[in-house]
């Protein structure tokens, strides 16, 4: 997220039974009553393709998406610190999902960070093709929280050009890569860093300089205009949240968060002590258990 423009629910559960209960179907009474099955070539196009099992310890990890996944403000002012990047940092006090899933060594060797702060969806998909290049077996996504956090409500992406987008981005991914496995982050719950950070005299002067104004501007402000811009952009998230959900759920190897980084409720703890905005180093820890939780879960989050 970063000015510098910089959570929902669910996946489809049970589709394996779906498709079990679709071929029973299809051997009893495709043909319909006692008359029997078909055979050969036929048989084979009636009976449907098995829904993918959920790899939970895949071998290589790339990573796109925006500052978040950069480590943007959690070490020094205004800089990127990717080896505490909840994806795949090195640093020890995050034990980043890289670390967790392939080990530190393994981390070093096969896991690749291609998000960059500042960036949008419209940018996910030139991201994805970098990442394709590497052949991982996993690509993690955060991605939404720019195009929530710009300079006016109006200028926010549009949900319709978000879901274009996203969908532009798993697209690149499967025409190079069709087994890779994804799992998506949803999107920051944006006014709940407002509400938290505000009570800090400093990190509203520091969000004057520009970080996610169409939230963060006149944090004080409490009158109803202020109040509907927040609003406002607020549904936006969690339209952005849906769409994340939605499209996900159409692609068989691609898992949703189920809403847990929206629903997080980050306190100053895990909040940049730079801008009361970014997660920090413990915050880039919380984000890294989620993620570990849904990837190795045995099925996808609620």
């Amino acid at each position: 997220m970063r000015k510098h423009g910089h959570r929902s629910r669910g996946v489809a559960v049970g589709a394996a039974s779906a498709l079990l209960g679709v071929a029973a179907l299809a051997g009893c009474d495709a043909s319909g009553g006692d008359s029997p099955g078909p055979s050969g070539t036929a048989a084979r196009a009636a009976k449907p393709s098995p829904t993918p099992s959920w790899d939970s310890s895949p071998r290589s990890l790339a990573a796109v998406g925006d500052s978040i996944t950069r480590g943007f403000d959690a070490c020094s002012v205004l800089s990127d610190c990717p080896e505490v990047s909840w994806a795949t940092g090195t640093d020890t006090k995050v034990n980043s999902l890289a670390v967790r899933l392939l080990g530190p060594a393994g981390a070093a060797r096969r896991s690749w960070n291609y998000a960059k702060t500042g960036s949008r969806m419209a940018d996910l998909p030139g991201q994805m093709a970098q990442a394709a290049t590497r052949k991982p077996e996993l690509v993690t996504v955060m991605a939404g929280a720019n195009d929530a956090c710009r300079s006016s409500v109006s200028a926010m992406t549009s949900v319709p050009d978000f879901r274009t987008q996203f969908t532009d981005a798993l697209t690149t991914l499967r025409e190079a890569l069709p087994k890779t496995q994804v799992y998506v982050s949803s999107v920051p719950d944006l006014k709940r860093l407002w509400s938290e950070g505000r009570a800090n005299q400093l990190s509203k002067q520091i969000w004057k300089l520009g970080i996610c104004p169409s939230m963060l501007g006149d944090a004080d402000a409490l009158d109803s205009a202020a109040t509907l811009r927040r609003d406002t952009v607020q549904d936006r998230v969690e339209s952005y949240n849906s769409v994340l959900r939605e499209v996900c759920a159409k692609d068989q190897r691609c898992r949703f968060d189920g809403g847990a980084v929206f629903e997080y409720r980050f306190g100053m703890k895990q909040l940049s002590p730079w801008d009361w905005f970014h997660p920090s180093t413990n915050g880039q820890a919380r984000l890294a258990e989620m993620a570990y939780a849904a990837v190795t879960a045995r099925t996808p989050p609620d």
